[in-house]
């Protein structure tokens, strides 16, 4: 008899509550408001408090009533930071990824899902324009450009034997946080790293950027990388790849495109992104644009031969004992991740279910809202537009109109007020972001429910909040 006992008729019972449970929460979205009811205190007391000793038994599964209700809906609403709306029959195989507990380390610890992540990769680099890349799945961006930027410093700077080696790095001012951090724990610090000027549409400047690199090259410094963005998080520009690339390349530099937000667009408008196929490795979130749960990152790059430069240091008791390509292949021997988990099935079931062309066009649409966003904003007074859109994030602030010239730092005191009591009214869920030190409202369409008449609240909310504030 097990240990932690459940017979497979109370595994089906336990699963069709959960089943109804999810389902209730995805026939109740439109009703839902897009933040719960809930603080700091109330959650701790819903959830705080010691193990039990004993089990409960099937009355454990009680409580998940109190973690829904405590949670942040998936709704057609939600436009916060750049997260993915949650594609149910991914979650589905989530589940079942979870059931059976695949290590997907090596094909023969996990021949299915080893075989099904290598497609998936293949799929994926093939739909934004890369195909013969390969790579893995991830826990995210931030994971994915770590090891990106690890291949880059093994390729051009070795460390591995003998320890780091000095040498720089080229991001724009408008980076996200992920790559100074991944340079920081790559050993070679934040100083390392060169921040280049960005356009007016923040975007890098290419002759900005190989002036850089000259003066360093003339100092006496390594260039090891330049990081390109395929849509920053917080305006969703993307830097003149091609350009950067062939800089980049033309000083013996790697070429790594964070393309964590954006370049699943690539999908539905690959005019934006001349010159991905320069990346020598590049990263990107099915749990952002391919709406799948989270987690789920990716890292793909041309040449495995320099993933297995970086990564591969194995064991006797994890060596493969095959020389069969398909049977002998370890992730781990690409991958700073030993132990992985089956993040591949829920990608694979959802695009078999839904089809390459549904998500092709559904990114297309969430574009197409963004568009319209801008436009409304652009037609309303009281609303200021802050940056170009070129992808799906749209920053703009509340000014007040030319009756009601403000100053900056009020602005951006009212803005912020406003984006607590937006949130707090729980009708739309949007975020922010800081453009040349103003606050700014900002909403990131990537949700595959999302609809005009959902996206048309984020103005009329932004103006009752506004009222509420300048009453207040």
């Amino acid at each position: 008899m097990s240990r932690l006992p459940v017979t497979p008729a109370e595994f089906r019972q336990l699963a069709e509550r959960v089943t109804d449970l999810a389902a209730r929460e995805l026939e109740q979205l439109n009703e839902l408001p897009t933040f719960p009811a809930t603080n700091g205190a109330r959650t701790l007391e819903a959830f705080d408090g010691p193990a039990p000793a004993q089990g409960l038994g099937a009355s454990a599964f009680d409580a998940l009533e109190a973690v829904v209700a405590h949670s942040r809906p998936p709704s057609p609403r939600f436009y916060g930071y750049v997260l993915g709306s949650g594609e149910p029959v991914a979650a589905l195989g989530d589940m079942l990824a979870s059931v059976l507990n695949q290590n997907v380390t090596a094909w023969r610890s996990a021949p299915a899902a080893v075989t099904i992540e290598r497609t998936v990769v293949r799929w994926l680099a093939e739909a934004i324009g890369c195909p013969g890349y390969t790579g893995s799945l991830t826990g995210g961006g931030s994971s994915a450009n770590l090891m990106g930027l690890a291949m880059a410093r093994e390729a051009k700077a070795p460390a591995n034997d003998t320890g780091v080696q000095p040498g720089t790095f080229y991001a724009s001012t408008e980076a996200h946080m992920s790559i100074p951090k991944a340079i920081a724990l790559l050993g070679l610090g934040h100083k390392s790293l060169r921040l280049v000027a960005v356009d007016d549409n923040f975007r890098m400047i290419p002759e900005a950027l190989a002036e850089a690199i000259s003066q360093d090259v003339k100092g006496g410094y390594r260039p090891i990388a330049v990081i390109g963005s395929g849509g920053t998080v917080s305006t969703g520009s993307i830097d003149p790849l091609r350009d950067i690339g062939e800089i980049a390349h033309q000083h013996g530099a790697w070429f790594h495109v964070d393309g964590a937000y954006g370049v699943l667009a690539a999908m539905a408008a690959p005019e934006k992104f001349d010159g991905l196929d320069l990346a020598d490795s590049l990263s990107l979130d099915a749990h952002k644009w391919l709406y799948q749960p989270v987690d789920c990152g990716c890292l793909l790059y041309r040449d495995p031969v320099a993933a297995q430069k970086a990564f591969s240091h194995s064991g006797d008791y994890a060596r493969a004992l095959s020389s069969d390509p398909i049977e002998g292949f370890a992730f781990f021997e690409e991958s700073m991740e030993l132990s992985r988990r089956f993040r591949a099935l829920k990608i694979w079931l959802s695009l078999r279910y839904h089809g390459m062309d549904a998500f092709r066009a559904s990114i297309a649409r969430d574009m197409e809202l963004a568009r319209h966003l801008e436009d409304s904003i652009r037609a309303h007074p009281a609303l200021e537009m802050m940056a170009p859109v070129e992808l799906s994030a749209v920053c703009f602030r509340f000014t007040g109109g030319e009756n009601l010239p403000l100053p900056e730092d009020e602005l951006n005191r009212i803005n912020a007020a406003l984006l607590r009591r937006i949130i707090a009214r729980g009708r739309v869920y949007i975020s922010n972001a800081t453009i040349d030190t103003r606050f700014v409202l900002r909403a990131c369409i990537v949700n595959h429910r999302a609809t005009a008449s959902d996206v048309d609240l984020v103005i009329s909310e932004t103006l009752a909040a506004a009222a509420e504030v300048m009453r207040a």
